[in-house]
């Protein structure tokens, strides 16, 4: 017997070594890839630009779920040339109202043993039900659609046994809360973590999802659960019990390391501002005053977390100093709940009814009020994330926002009496209309792109030397990608336009960060320095896209997060560790920096360099470590360049 995650990776092995060993490359081939709307517009422009006619995966889909508040053109635009590019291209189109990318695709396309990997750092939803699904950069996809492998680091598999049985009140997310909790935001970096042991056959596969959802938040390459009976009735239910295949759990003799949480000693936990790794038991936390409750998201919006807060709410009313909003998934919940009366039971309880999207995960509206408590179900509460700079966001489950939301402060869930129930259908009404499948007569399609859709600019190979370039700015540990790039109502409808997104890196940080990058862009470009864990979070390659924009040639941090550091590679600019830590304090914004022949010594193999940081006259040894691959495509000025040339 092996791992669950051994075992698919092993099957799908296009390149590198078959023993699996940690840290050396692979190349996987992938079945399936989705793409969501955020991602997917520079996603597509970049398959184009490869020159296929046709996507070459078994099954790849395009969702739109994030930018749907649609305040003038551009939205809608990108909407349009995402559908039309669909059709012509061989992909599935999932209509703006037919829910978020994940939670669709884990009722619809969800296929155990098969590998995905999407332009969203929460694909590894889609391991709760048995896949290998992995978050990355947009032009990654984009290679895969042309059947490229997706290559990256083997990672550790860690196995996380869960056994006995979960009190009243403690639900999934306290589970993927305490993971967080032991693991911190970088955790998981280079690892899979796979669920094992008795406590996961109470988990349905939803409330496995919500754990492999989250995991992301540790850094993990992905997470995943075995394929079993459970398994099996959530795809029945779905009307897709062809798709099921078994693959059992593990054994603990199976992976690199394991830890072993006990349900049974798990209580309600509560992520407080701003990180989902600053977990504390909701215990200590009782009788805060709570502004605003958001419950959904891909994290928490599944039937079965409908269903819990519609139970809880029945009968109750929210407190008049508290606003609830609630965002059904996918419309396919939505259906349900409207036709067997728990919508009407939230609407009663006075919630907000909110649009089957991301909406206020991405600060795309229902932003708390200034200074406000904002109580979540979701997965990130990063600074300024919900669209309001001095909100505190806490993260909770289903469980404890639907106490908060009646009684107006963080309240024990136990207060609102014995648990519900819930009651999960044996079948459910399947209708995929808002599904558009692809033209029989592509060639025939022609391709709508608005005026705010800009084409990719030329990338150059890397240069022979790194002139004296200036340190632009200088960041501290677990910088964001939501803080290199932001997200929200006002940034996120310029994600097709790179000129004009440019225009706001690092604005959160540091307000005057463009008009410093313009003005080395005209002397030869600029260098980024931060911490560790730099580019945590969302798989947003505009984090890199648009500082490559504005002349950034490389990031010198003393640790980076998996799918940016990848990002930074397929855009040409160049990741580097500093060696000795100490040096980082010697080194200011400002300072320039230079390297000689960089070109040639990359060619040569060398991973062991330095840079000379000329206002200081010191030498700053640092590593570029960079596979065969990565440093070909680095050399190249990108993975779009290394593909065009051959490297798909």
């Amino acid at each position: 017997m092996t791992s669950v995650a051994r075992k698919i990776l092993s099957e799908h092995i296009m390149s590198g070594s078959a023993s699996l060993r940690p840290g050396d490359e692979i190349g996987l081939k992938i079945d399936r890839t989705l793409t969501q709307d955020a991602t997917g517009t520079l996603a597509y422009l970049q398959f184009e630009a490869i020159g296929l006619e046709k996507v070459r995966t078994e099954l790849s889909v395009s969702f739109v779920d994030h930018n749907t508040l649609q305040t003038d053109f551009r939205n809608p635009d990108d909407h349009r040339y995402l559908q039309t590019v669909a059709a012509k291209y061989g992909i599935l189109f999932s209509r703006p109202g037919n829910g978020i990318c994940h939670q669709v695709f884990l009722e619809r396309f969800s296929k155990p043993g098969e590998t995905l990997i999407g332009s969203d750092s929460h694909t590894p939803t889609a391991g709760g039900a048995g896949m290998i699904a992995i978050g990355a950069g947009g032009l990654d996809v984009a290679v895969a659609m042309g059947g490229g492998a997706y290559y990256l680091k083997t990672p550790e598999i860690v196995g996380v046994k869960l056994y006995g049985r979960m009190p009243d009140y403690v639900s999934a997310k306290d589970v993927i809360l305490e993971v967080l909790r032991r693991l911190k935001v970088d955790g998981g970096v280079d690892k899979i973590l796979e669920y094992f042991g008795p406590g996961i056959k109470q988990l349905s596969v939803p409330e496995r999802a919500t754990i492999t959802n989250m995991g992301a938040e540790t850094g993990a390459t992905t997470s995943v659960f075995p394929s079993d009976e459970i398994t099996r009735e959530f795809l029945k239910m779905q009307q897709r019990a062809h798709d099921w295949v078994e693959i059992p759990e593990a054994n603990e003799k199976d992976f690199d390391e394991v830890i072993t949480i006990d349900l049974s000693k798990l209580e309600p936990f509560i992520a407080k501002p701003h990180s989902p790794d600053n977990v504390v038991p909701l215990s200590e936390l009782i009788g805060l005053k709570v502004d605003q409750v958001a419950i959904g998201s891909c994290t928490n919006s599944s039937l079965k977390d409908m269903l819990t807060v519609a139970a809880l709410l029945k009968g109750r009313k929210i407190h008049p100093n508290t606003v609830l909003g609630v965002s059904p998934g996918s419309r396919q919940v939505l259906e349900y709940i409207a036709e067997n009366g728990q919508l009407a039971d939230m609407i009663s309880a006075g919630a907000r009814i909110l649009e089957s999207a991301c909406g206020p995960c991405i600060g795309m509206g229902f932003a708390p009020p200034s200074t406000g408590v904002s109580l979540r179900t979701f997965n990130r509460n990063f600074k300024g994330r919900s669209g309001t700079a001095d909100a505190q966001v806490y993260l909770v489950s289903p469980e404890v926002a639907v106490a908060a939301a009646i009684y107006g402060e963080i309240t024990d869930p136990r207060k609102l009496g014995p648990p519900p129930r819930v009651e999960m259908p044996l079948k459910i009404n399947v209708d995929d209309s808002m599904i558009i499948r692809p033209s029989n007569t592509p060639s025939s399609v022609e391709i709508i792109r608005g005026p705010n859709i800009v084409q990719l600019p030329k990338m150059v190979p890397l240069p022979d030397s790194l002139p004296a370039m200036q340190v632009l700015i200088k960041l501290g540990d677990d910088i964001t990608t939501d803080q290199i790039m932001p997200a929200g109502a006002k940034i996120l409808p310029l994600r097709s336009n790179l000129p004009e997104i440019s225009m706001h890196v690092f604005e959160q940080v540091d307000p005057s960060f463009v008009s410093t990058a313009l003005r080395a862009k005209e002397q030869g470009g600029g260098i980024i320095l931060a911490g560790n864990n730099y580019g945590q979070g969302s798989s947003r390659e505009h984090a890199a896209l648009a500082p490559m924009y504005l002349g950034v040639k490389l990031v010198l941090a003393k640790s980076f997060a998996r799918i940016h550091k990848a990002n930074l590679v397929n855009f040409g600019i160049l990741p580097c560790t500093i060696d000795d830590p100490t040096l980082f304090e010697k080194i200011d914004p400002g300072d320039t920096l230079e390297m000689k022949r960089i070109r040639q010594a990359l060619k040569e193999g060398r991973t062991h360099l330095s840079l000379t940081n000329k206002a200081k006259g010191i030498k700053i040894p640092m590593t570029c470590e960079l596979t065969e691959r990565e440093k070909n495509i680095i050399l190249a000025g990108g993975l779009l360049n290394y593909t065009r040339e051959g490297g798909i």
